[in-house]
């Protein structure tokens, strides 16, 4: 078995530039299988990193204007979400996991030692941080007991932040929002947010929710009124929305998705509206967009992996053509060796161990181009390596020792 080793090399030595140009089809079409598997499940990591710092699987709910009469009610009457609302959701939802209520302010003027800024507040009480991703770079979060004790406490976004006070430390510094002081206990860390509904997190600066009701109610309506609600479905609702959608018959903008209809039919009966009416309540579901987007990329990987798999066939094939070659040239040779007691074994085993060292070194230096998917590719090449080098190893092994001998080129 060493001799038959010794001896593959030696004959691939032999023939440099022909090993060389038949290596290189099998190198490109390994990393044209590697790159282009890489490049689908890229694509699906990014979007799960954009949609984390948005908040993974979300829905965020805004009242809207009824399009239906219902009730007694006419239609065109606007829809304000409210705190109680979001405690109904709460409570007498089955498909909802989180609830947290929103109240936004634009352009309120802020203040620090060091500067001004006009910008965003927004409170928000503690399940809200850990389902919108609002993670620290240093300081706290916001508590249950800043809620219960309305504490003006505050975090700042990173940009704000930075904005507000420089590179300085901003815990427990003080600021003030249209004269009323607040302290500062946590700075966000860098958000990289492609996805937002209000702007920028890292432009912004959170509150307790009670805090802001008190200071800074909505202008533009009743006291009471949110800004929005946020919601997290529970896993087997996002696990079921597939199913939904393979059972759809007409469009996809038409299908009633479940969370939806549940979240609408319970405000319905709070606020008086038709719960078909998808005009009185507005619901952007991240989940709806993680699982499109998903799919997308489940059939582009499908593509890129039988773009990439042909080609790397093409170069096999490539392999077995001038394993062909090698043994018509080699007629004699094997001849010489049969009729000198060489087994048909001997001579299948050279061959085959000649296409396949130079199936697997080339496919060798490909995975090492593109080595963080090279185990998954192992398997691949080691199937063209073997399907490549059998064929022309058993034409070789089968030829008879006497029309060997006879051959002439």
């Amino acid at each position: 078995m060493k001799e038959a080793f010794i001896q593959s090399l030696q004959n691939l030595r032999a023939n440099k530039l022909r090993s060389f140009l038949t290596m290189f089809g099998i190198l490109w079409g390994m990393v044209s299988v590697v790159v282009l598997s890489a490049m689908g499940e890229g694509f699906q990591v990014g979007n799960g990193q954009v949609m984390r710092e948005l908040g993974k699987n979300i829905g965020i709910l805004w009242g809207g204007r009824t399009s239906m009469q219902a009730g007694g009610e006419r239609a065109g009457r606007l829809i304000f979400l409210t705190l109680d609302d979001a405690r109904a959701l709460a409570a007498e939802s089955s498909m909802v996991a989180v609830v947290s209520p929103e109240l936004s302010r634009g352009g309120v003027r802020v203040k620090s030692a060091y500067n001004a800024a006009t910008t965003n507040v927004n409170g928000i009480e503690p399940q809200y941080q850990d389902i919108r991703t609002i993670e620290l770079d240093y300081g706290r979060q916001l508590t249950w007991k800043d809620e219960e004790q309305v504490a003006r406490v505050a975090i700042l976004g990173f940009d704000m932040a930075e904005q507000l006070f420089g590179k300085r430390n901003v815990l427990g510094e003080a600021i003030t929002f249209n004269g009323i002081s607040y302290t500062v206990v946590g700075k966000m860390r860098k958000k990289n947010q492609d996805s937002n509904y209000s702007g920028p997190d890292n432009n912004k600066i959170f509150v307790p929710f009670a805090t802001m009701a008190r200071d800074m109610p909505r202008p533009d309506v009743n006291n009471g009124v949110l800004s929005d609600i946020i919601v997290t479905p529970k896993e087997w609702v996002v696990d079921r929305m597939p199913d939904v959608l393979d059972a759809r018959i007409g469009r996809i903008q038409d299908i009633t998705w479940p969370l939806e209809k549940d979240l609408r039919a319970i405000l319905a009966r709070r606020h008086g509206f038709d719960r078909d009416d998808r005009d009185a309540i507005a619901m952007w579901d991240t989940s709806l967009q993680t699982m499109m987007f998903g799919r997308m990329i489940d059939h582009m990987k499908v593509f890129f992996t039988i773009v990439g798999v042909v080609t790397l066939a093409l170069g096999g094939i490539g392999v077995m053509n001038i394993m062909l070659i090698a043994v018509k040239e080699r007629t004699r040779e094997i001849g010489v060796r049969k009729a000198l007691g060489a087994t048909t074994t001997n001579i299948q085993r050279q061959f085959f161990l000649e296409g396949f060292f130079l199936t697997m070194l080339s496919g060798g230096s490909g995975m090492l181009l593109s080595w963080n998917m090279a185990l998954s590719s192992l398997g691949l090449l080691v199937l063209v390596g073997v399907v490549t080098s059998t064929y022309p190893a058993r034409r070789a092994a089968e030829l008879p020792p006497v029309e060997a001998l006879r051959f002439e080129m």
